[in-house]
């Protein structure tokens, strides 16, 4: 083939579009991100919550890695000041105690209206009987064995004293009465914090216990039993 046929058949070619395409660079980058963001091509891709922890655990890293860098000594010497940490808080906690769920006992057994004598929680809990409410007026006259218990110097005055914790500090004075004193607070407990319904003879016997022990005498410190009669 001659040069001038070459060159004839040359630009032939470039007429009939031959010739290679030479893409933009912009439009090519378009493309290829809208042929990535087909769902053939995400679906092993972690979700939402997956992608947010590894953000999170990344960031925890991060700032252990720079706390290590910081520290002196690195990794060994942020590891002592954890320790140091850990120990001053167990010593704070035991110096103070463990934390009050509130300024009073939940399982307190006068509730927080104020201190009422013996013979107003009698009276109400006589007033709750003759209405038949059970449930209340075994809960007054537990109360009302505790307070005239306080009123005659058996017992200390504690504010949030339990009913068993009453029971069982009455029981020193009044041993004769102890199984008695111990029943009649879990009469009381299981009404206030069990979920029970009380009923006539529940309050019949707090009732009969309650004028037992106004008549009872205590056994004073230093006297055995058998001199107390």
């Amino acid at each position: 083939m001659s040069g001038a046929g070459g060159i004839t058949r040359t630009r032939q070619d470039i007429a009939a579009g031959d010739m290679p395409v030479d893409t933009p660079r912009l439009p090519a980058r378009e493309a290829a991100e809208s042929e990535l963001s087909k769902p053939m091509y995400h679906e092993n891709d972690p979700n939402f919550l997956q992608r947010a922890l590894n953000q999170f655990w990344d960031w925890v890293a991060g700032v252990f890695d720079a706390a290590a860098g910081a520290a002196p000594g690195g990794p060994a010497g942020l590891a002592v000041l954890v320790v140091i940490v850990i120990g001053l808080a167990a010593a704070l906690w035991w110096r103070l105690g463990t934390p009050q769920r509130s300024a009073r006992n939940t399982d307190a057994l006068f509730d927080s209206t104020g201190p009422r004598s013996a013979a107003q929680h009698r009276a109400t809990a006589e007033a709750h009987a003759a209405a038949l409410r059970w449930t209340e007026a075994v809960q007054e006259r537990m109360r009302a064995i505790v307070r005239s218990l306080e009123e005659r110097a058996l017992l200390d005055p504690r504010p949030g004293r339990t009913a068993d914790e009453a029971a069982a500090e009455a029981g020193r004075t009044l041993p004769e009465h102890t199984a008695r004193l111990r029943a009649a607070a879990r009469s009381f407990d299981d009404v206030t914090y069990g979920g029970r319904t009380a009923d006539q003879s529940a309050y019949l016997s707090l009732r009969t216990l309650d004028l037992e022990l106004d008549e009872a005498k205590p056994l004073l410190p230093g006297t055995s039993r058998g001199a107390t009669g």
